[in-house]
Order: structure tokens, then C-alpha cells, then sequence
């Protein structure tokens, strides 16, 4: 449970929510607190240099007036401005007392008052506890500077609204928790749900159930693209394993029945049955033909062994490109005349290529035998032969049955067929063009017949 999205995905979310808001509270804390410390300083700099001078006004009028002592009404300011006001310094009239509560100079900047400079501070009266924030603003009786009025007041202000603020910041948190955990449910549920149907639609692949049901998802998104490739993948998985069902059959049918033919003769050879000179010919030219037809189907299906593994050799070579599509040529003419198909060759230019002869003549091959095997008889099947920038280009054209849009790109597929051979000749064709540096197309109208184009560099790609 605890390694499921389910439970991941909310507490990720609510885990950034935690630390988003402790960073914020924090922050928020720190700036309130600089903020309200600057207000009360300003506050108490304006306390100070007024309630200093009212005292400097009164201490002249006392002496003026010679009074005992100035007549200061300290305790009255204090609840006026809700501050503690001290003094600092010497006393104006000995062994008299003005009202004021007396502060050691070590709590001051003694000096900068001296030259007349505002000390501003933190400090925990005699008596108290708690830190006062205080501001001492020089105390002047014409130039002469004798002391310091100091207006302190209690943090016990700013930490009380720093606490209303965090109990405001807390009360919004527990909303937006909520919040947060409404869409944090809601956003899971369109998140996993998929997520699971996928994971489920994975364990009946792996059980070899292809026909799968995924959720219809919209509105775009990975988890949209990722089920529709799924999907995709499931049918090409099954696809492939039907291909390769229909493939063993067809490789069973086509390796027993030269094999049967093989045998057959061989027992009639070695029964003496075809004693005579002309059926014993007969018999070992079937034989022949036979082994040939397996060593073809044996060949193919190492080609392409050897192509989807990378582990197959090409040679370099010069070729005479046009001998090469001739002597192709020559290998179905017979087979053309026989069946009446007009096949011309038609030599648009004589290159010589550096390239692997022997493997663009396989494929000129496999697209020669594709063509005849399509093409009824009395059709045509065109070879032809023409330069192009940087390149030349080899077409087979056919006058067959052609193929269908959606099946032109499934031809070039490993073991599919549209009825006849394993279906490995095309796919060993264009795998060959792609080592080979070329590339192996193909376009087709159905009911007008089919043209296969190979395009090979006229430099060769390897160096």
C-alpha cells in the first residue's frame, strides 16, 4: 500500500505542501516580525526626541526658576505612550530625584550620545525578563550633551501579533489542506486508475492475451499517449505472434514437401524402381531442384537471423550495376516466356557503384520473384535502371493485383504474407537496402499493380 501511487502521489503532494507552508510560515514570521520591529523603532525614536526635549525644556525652567527639582511627569508619559522612559547619565540637580527611572551607561552607547548620535538597542531592564526594544536619544542643555532619555518597549507586542499571524497562517493552511487534499484525491483517481488498467493490461500481455481493454482517456497528456502506444504495442505483439504462428506453418509446409518429394525419390532409386537411364535422370534433377529450394528457405531465414543481429558481412566492391540487372534479367526469362508476361528491361544509364554486389542482387532477385508470383500470366513486369541526384534508383513495376494502402507498409514485415512464400523476402530486401546505405520503398493502386523502388547512394556509405 505504502509503495502504491495511491498513496505516493497525495503524500508527495501534501509533504510539498507541509514544507511550502513552514518555509512560508517561517519567512512570513522573520519579515512580520522585521517589519513590526521597524515600525515600533520609529515609534519609539518619535517618543524619545519629544519626550527629550520636554525634559530639556523643564530642567531650564527649573533652574530658571530655581525649583528643588524638575516637575516631570514621567509616570503620566509612560501610560500616554505605553513605553518605559529611563535616563541616563549625570543627575542635573545632586541627591534630588526627577521622576525618572535611572539606567546604567553600560546599556548605551555612551560615547555616540556624547556626540550627539541616537543609540538605538535591545536590552532586559534591571528586574525584568523579557528583551525591550529602546531607542536613547541625546539629552542636551544648550551644546552640552549630559545625558540620554531612553523610551524602551516590550517585543511581548510584536512576538503577540507574530503569533496572531501564524494562528491566520494555520487557519489558511487548514483550508487549503483541504483543498489540496480534495484535488490531490481527485488528481489520483485520473492519475492511477489508468495507470492500474495499464498495469493490468500488462499482465494479460505477459499471459499472452493481446486483445486487451484500455481506458478511453481525452484530452490529451502522457497517460493518454501512453496508453494509445500501448495499445499499439499490444496489437503489434499480437500480430507478430500470429505472423510467426502462420510463419512456422508455411516453413513446416515448405521444408516437408520438397523433403517429401526428396525422399520419395531417393526410396525409388534405392528400390531400384527407376532403373531406367532417363527416369534416373528425371529423379536426381528432381532431387536437385528440391535441395535448391531448401537451401533457399534455409538461406532466407539465416539472412534475416543474421540481419536483426547485426552479424551479417558486406563486401566492397565495384559492380557494374548494369550487368548486374541484366544477368537478373536473364534469370526469369524463360519463366516469363512460358507464361506469356512481357518483361522488359529498360537501362537508363551503365553506373558502377562501390557496394556489395552480390547482396543488391539478392534483393533485385527478391523483388523479381515477388513481381512473378503476383502477376498472372499475359501481364507485365518492367526492370528498370536510372541515375539520380547522388544516386541511382532500381524499380521492379508489375501489373498484379497490387497491394492495399493500409498492408504497404506491413510487406516489408518478417513472416507476413498475403498467400504464397514465408514472407521473408521483402523483409530480407529492405534490411539489405538499409545496410547497403539505400533505402527499399514501395507504391501500389489496388487492382493497377505494384512498383518497388530501390535507391542506392551512388557513393557507398561505408568508408
Amino acid at each position: 500500500m505504502l509503495r502504491s501511487l495511491r498513496f505516493r502521489l497525495p503524500a508527495l503532494l501534501l509533504g510539498g505542501l507541509l514544507l511550502a507552508a513552514v518555509v512560508t510560515s517561517v519567512i512570513a514570521s522573520q519579515l512580520f516580525e522585521q517589519h513590526t520591529r521597524g515600525q515600533v523603532v520609529q515609534q519609539l525614536r518619535q517618543q524619545a526626541r519629544g519626550i527629550a526635549q520636554l525634559y530639556a525644556e523643564e530642567a531650564l525652567r527649573t533652574v530658571d526658576e530655581r525649583r528643588t527639582a524638575p516637575a516631570f511627569a514621567a509616570a503620566q508619559l509612560e501610560v500616554a505612550t505605553g513605553s518605559r522612559i529611563y535616563y541616563v547619565g549625570v543627575p542635573i540637580f545632586p541627591g534630588q530625584e526627577s521622576g525618572l527611572r535611572g539606567l546604567a551607561r553600560r546599556y548605551v552607547d555612551w560615547n555616540g550620545l556624547m556626540d550627539g548620535k541616537v543609540d538605538e538597542f535591545t536590552f532586559v531592564p534591571p528586574g525584568q525578563e523579557r528583551f525591550f526594544y529602546a531607542v536613547a536619544q541625546p539629552l542636551r542643555l544648550g551644546k552640552q550633551t549630559f545625558g540620554a532619555i531612553v523610551i524602551a518597549q516590550e517585543n511581548q507586542t510584536s512576538h503577540t501579533q507574530a503569533v496572531s499571524l501564524l494562528k491566520l497562517l494555520a487557519a489558511s493552511f487548514g483550508g487549503g489542506l483541504i483543498v489540496v487534499l480534495l484535488l490531490a484525491w481527485t488528481l489520483t483517481r485520473r492519475i492511477v486508475r489508468p495507470v492500474v488498467a495499464l498495469s493490468r493490461a500488462t499482465n494479460e500481455v505477459a499471459a499472452g492475451n493481446y486483445e486487451v481493454l484500455l481506458p478511453a482517456l481525452s484530452g490529451g497528456g502522457e497517460i493518454q499517449h501512453l496508453s494509445e502506444r500501448f495499445g499499439e504495442m499490444a496489437r503489434r505483439l499480437g500480430e507478430t505472434e500470429a505472423l510467426e504462428r502462420n510463419f512456422l506453418m508455411t516453413v513446416t509446409h515448405e521444408l516437408r514437401t520438397p523433403l517429401t518429394a526428396i525422399r520419395g525419390h531417393v526410396d525409388a532409386l534405392r528400390e531400384g524402381l527407376a532403373d531406367d537411364p532417363d527416369l534416373r535422370a528425371a529423379s536426381l534433377d528432381v532431387v536437385a531442384r528440391e535441395a535448391g529450394r531448401l537451401e533457399r528457405l534455409v538461406g532466407d531465414i539465416l539472412d534475416l537471423t543474421k540481419l536483426n543481429a547485426h552479424r551479417f558481412t558486406l563486401v566492397d566492391e565495384e559492380v557494374d550495376l548494369a550487368d548486374l540487372l541484366e544477368s537478373a534479367h536473364d534469370a526469369f526469362t524463360e519463366d516469363a516466356r512460358r507464361r506469356g508476361i512481357d518483361f522488359p528491361i529498360m537501362l537508363g544509364c551503365r553506373p558502377t557503384l562501390v557496394t556489395d554486389g552480390d547482396r543488391v542482387h539478392q534483393i533485385v532477385l527478391n523483388l523479381l520473384t515477388n513481381a512473378f508470383r503476383w502477376t498472372p500470366d499475359g501481364g507485365r513486369i518492367a526492370l528498370r535502371l536510372d541515375e539520380r541526384v547522388g544516386a541511382v534508383e532500381i524499380t521492379v513495376e508489375d501489373t498484379g493485383s497490387g497491394i492495399p494502402p493500409e498492408e504497404q507498409e506491413r510487406v516489408f514485415r518478417p513472416f507476413f504474407t498475403r498467400g504464397g512464400g514465408t514472407g521473408l523476402g521483402l523483409a530480407i530486401a529492405r534490411e539489405l537496402a538499409v545496410a547497403l546505405g539505400g533505402r527499399l520503398g514501395v507504391h501500389s493502386d489496388p487492382g493497377s499493380g505494384s512498383r518497388f523502388a530501390l535507391t542506392l547512394p551512388l557513393r557507398p556509405a561505408r568508408q
